[in-house]
């Protein structure tokens, strides 16, 4: 019998239920999988030995939390741990139940420093799913430390500075993990987009891990530059006071990301995960706006795409005419499509999965039969 793995997924945007799937359709087919997430509507195509549970969110309030409890203060070493929350009580009490009977290989978090540190504690090994950020602080320290192993969805060149070479040691990098990062060709991209093949396009990106990006100073972006055709996709925070010119439109959520991507001369966009490997696949300029996350994610994110000299980076939108055309020159000066492509990987959903497989053998290199032996369970003289 193959112990299972497990697998808790974070159920904001996309991003991590389609990480998982890649991982999961990139196992061997006799590796059970039992996946803990709030949603069962975001993910990709599972294999048949993959179960799907569903657990309450862990910080989504229901009405049913008790009152008066907010004033017991939080260990530094968890992060979101409100006291009286049943759905939270009863989401570990699933997770650890299934720990019981399971016996798990492995349980994969992406993300929840509070579930990997319940692995530990329920004397589970486990993975976690390392992210950028400020993540010095004791709960992802202790999440970090005690883990198995980690898994980066980037390449090892956006390792931020202070990961020590133990912590990167332990580490598998896999870059465009979770992501389609095949490139349409440009000239049928922007056909299927409607875009003349000679038309200079600038494409606004929005993710749905957040709100988006304000109207008004794309409307003086588009201004700045009104020979280009500025398109956006996903979602824009409308301002009343923005004058926009008859140059930029905007699509809203579309189906063919990667077409109006492949498209585009330059894209402006924040570094969330799904969207970087989206870019730096298609080796298009970029400007790369990062956007408010817990433990500034996307801020420590952008400082590394800026460092590995793949992105031009601002920390936000430029706010006058003269400061786009800044902002939009060193993106074309300083564009190194030979380095974006380079933080992509030719599998990596199998350097992940054959990864995990090779930690599991190491951690269990004898499946131990844990049943009694009759002279164990028999009556003692």
């Amino acid at each position: 019998m193959i112990r299972p793995f497990g697998y808790f997924v974070h159920h904001q945007g996309r991003g991590h239920a389609e990480r998982c799937a890649a991982i999961l359709n990139a196992l061997p087919p006799e590796r059970p999988v039992t996946i803990f997430c709030a949603r069962d509507d975001i993910f990709p195509p599972l294999p048949p030995q993959v179960e799907l549970v569903v657990i309450p969110s862990l910080f989504e309030p229901t009405g049913l939390e008790a009152r008066g409890l907010d004033a017991v203060p939080t260990p530094d070493t968890l992060h979101c741990a409100p006291l009286g929350w049943p759905g939270i009580r009863h989401a570990m009490a699933v997770i650890a139940g299934w720990f019981d009977r399971a016996d798990p290989a492995l349980m994969i978090c992406d993300v929840s420093a509070e579930i990997a540190q319940l692995a530990r504690i329920c004397s589970v090994p486990h993975v976690k799913v390392l992210q950028h950020g400020d993540r010095s602080d004791p709960g992802h320290r202790a999440a970090y430390d005690g883990a198995a192993g980690l898994l980066a969805a980037f390449d090892a060149a956006l390792a931020q500075p202070e990961w020590d070479g133990a912590m990167r040691a332990k580490t598998c990098f896999a870059g465009g993990l979770g992501v389609d990062t095949r490139v349409p060709e440009r000239e049928l991209a922007r056909q299927r987009i409607g875009v003349g093949a000679e038309e200079e396009v600038i494409l606004v990106l929005s993710g749905g891990g957040g709100g988006g990006f304000a109207q008004a100073p794309l409307g003086v972006g588009a201004r700045s530059r009104p020979g280009a055709r500025w398109i956006t996709i996903g979602p824009v925070v409308r301002d009343w006071h923005a004058t926009e010119p008859a140059n930029i439109e905007h699509r809203g959520w579309v189906d063919n990301a990667a077409d109006h991507v492949a498209a585009a001369d330059l894209v402006i966009a924040s570094t969330g995960n799904t969207t970087c490997q989206q870019i730096l696949a298609a080796a298009r300029p970029w400007l790369a706006i990062p956007e408010w996350r817990y433990f500034d994610e996307q801020h420590r994110k952008a400082a590394a795409l800026a460092a590995a000299g793949v992105a031009c980076v601002r920390p936000h939108l430029p706010s006058s005419a003269q400061s786009w055309t800044a902002a939009l020159a060193e993106t074309r000066n300083q564009h190194r499509p030979a380095a974006q492509r380079a933080m992509i990987a030719d599998s990596p959903a199998q350097d992940a999965a054959d990864w995990l497989e090779a930690l599991a053998a190491r951690l269990w290199p004898v499946e131990l039969d844990c049943s009694p032996t009759p002279d164990s369970a028999g009556a003692h003289s």
